[in-house]
């Protein structure tokens, strides 16, 4: 028994020893860690320069040749992350053609590129591999590997739904503005637009949103298209199905409640902020200032539409807007931002803190220490994205506050899409700071959070504790 038990422990030894073995999990931390980063960079920069080159094409634009390079490049970035911010009026600029790009790249932008990759692998009845399951497990926000493709569809055809019922909602009240043919096309650029939080309009009217200033109607549906939008699937999926609140996950609760909130917050604070001023809603009647308070606080978190000029409002709400900006959306949505979920867990750590209580508890659950550290790290690195970005424009472009560089360096990191009026003024440099700023605000959220997943053991030792000094 003791010489067979030896024959199977050399076996073992030199199977883990041979130059062809290795754990299945070096295989799965080399996939997550370098493999989904780089491929999910990769993808959204080939759509990026897809749609450039399509917006550079003679009948993309209005006008003679090839397009302007940058405005190419700059639209086709805004597009494909959501964000909304323009260098060129939409429908000035761009032809018919040009603006259905610009509708394809919002679409498949807000869905995200690897949902829509395992939607067309789902439909052409192609197989995904183990790896690619990981990956796009990854990026849809889920723990579970199984029915990644049929949860694809589900989520693809979910977010259809909700954008068909906008349209024809918007649809109904546009036959009574527009011709049938404009009022069809208006209806669904913007129903797209506005779901997935892109922040681009197609109005004819150089007004913009500003004509429905007094128009209930058109902002109460874009409102609820927005919301849905940056609310997540899974949020999404547990308001419709489960019929009482305490059936919702962790994370449907976490992100209604500071959602909600965060509208009550933000839309009280613009309200009390710009009453008076005449040159925003100072003018209206109070129930006008009320509805419009409540639609700039949903759309200036996330989406970037706006029925005031944002270059005529007072400081305290340029401040407070920023921020708003910089929280952004929930965690698998449409939406930018550090997340609601990350701003949640780090006020409730705060007041942990204070109570010196090291557990985190909330809706009779536990957060992890792990999930604590990944918030803050998001925080901090984020911040220090946009302050880099706020201080290459303040060193490329002169003659800017700097709080209207820094109003326009979140908006472009929360991809949310609201000007102060700097952006439009960019040198080239400037424009094409701002370009790697939406691109880094829609993927580096979601890489540092992949870089930080646990995918490794412990690796069975610790050196020992010794107390720093702070504060």
């Amino acid at each position: 028994m003791q010489q067979s038990g030896d024959i199977l422990i050399k076996k073992r030894r030199q199977r883990d020893m041979s130059p062809n073995s290795f754990d299945i999990r070096e295989r799965r931390f080399s996939s997550r860690t370098f493999s989904t980063p780089f491929l999910i960079t990769l993808i959204f920069f080939l759509l990026i320069s897809f749609g450039s080159i399509l917006l550079l094409l003679p009948f993309s634009h209005y006008g003679d040749g090839l397009g302007d390079p940058i405005v190419s490049i700059f639209t086709a970035t805004s597009a494909v992350t959501v964000t909304g911010l323009v260098i060129e009026p939409t429908s000035v600029y761009w032809t018919i053609f040009g603006q259905s790009v610009i509708l394809f790249l919002m679409f498949v932008g807000g869905l995200g590129i690897m949902t829509m990759a395992a939607f067309l692998l789902a439909i052409l009845g192609q197989k995904v591999s183990t790896s690619q399951k990981l990956m796009i497990r990854e990026t849809m926000n889920t723990s579970n590997i199984g029915g990644i493709q049929s949860l694809s569809v589900a989520i693809v055809a979910t977010a259809i739904t909700i954008q068909l019922i906008g349209f024809v909602l918007l649809l109904i009240r546009f036959l009574f503005l527009f011709p049938l043919d404009e009022a069809i096309w208006q209806a669904l650029f913007h129903s797209v637009s506005a779901f997935n939080n892109a922040g681009f309009l197609a109005f004819t009217s150089t007004e913009g949103l500003h004509q429905f200033q007094s128009d209930f109607v058109v902002l109460s549906i874009m409102t609820w298209l927005i919301i849905l939008g940056s609310l997540s699937f899974w949020v999404v999926a547990d308001i419709f199905t489960k019929k009482q609140f305490r059936l919702y996950s962790l994370v449907s609760k976490i992100v209604i409640v500071t959602t909600f909130s965060l509208i009550v917050i933000s839309s009280t604070a613009f309200f009390f902020s710009e009453r008076a001023n005449v040159q925003t809603i100072g003018n209206l009647d109070l129930s006008n200032q009320i509805f419009i308070s409540i639609f700039e606080s949903v759309s200036g978190r996330t989406a970037g539409f706006s029925t005031i000029d944002y270059t005529q409002i007072n400081n305290s709400t340029n401040i407070f807007q920023t921020v708003m900006m910089f929280i952004g959306g929930a965690t698998g949505s449409v939406a930018g931002g550090i997340k609601v979920t990350t701003l949640f867990v780090i006020v409730l750590s705060i007041f942990a803190l204070i109570r010196e209580n090291p557990e985190i508890h909330v809706f009779k659950r536990h957060i992890d220490q792990s999930t604590v550290i990944r918030s803050y790290a998001i925080l901090v690195i984020s911040l220090v994205f946009v302050m880099v970005c706020a201080f290459l424009l303040s060193i490329t472009n002169d003659g800017f506050m700097f709080k209207d560089i820094m109003f326009d360096s979140v908006s472009a990191y929360g991809t949310v899409g609201l000007s102060s009026g700097v952006t439009q003024q960019l040198n080239s440099v400037g424009k094409l700071i701002i370009v790697f700023t939406m691109f880094l605000g829609r993927i580096g959220p979601l890489i540092i959070g992949l870089r930080m997943i646990r995918t490794q053991e412990n690796l069975g030792f610790r050196y020992p504790n010794e107390t720093v000094t702070i504060g």
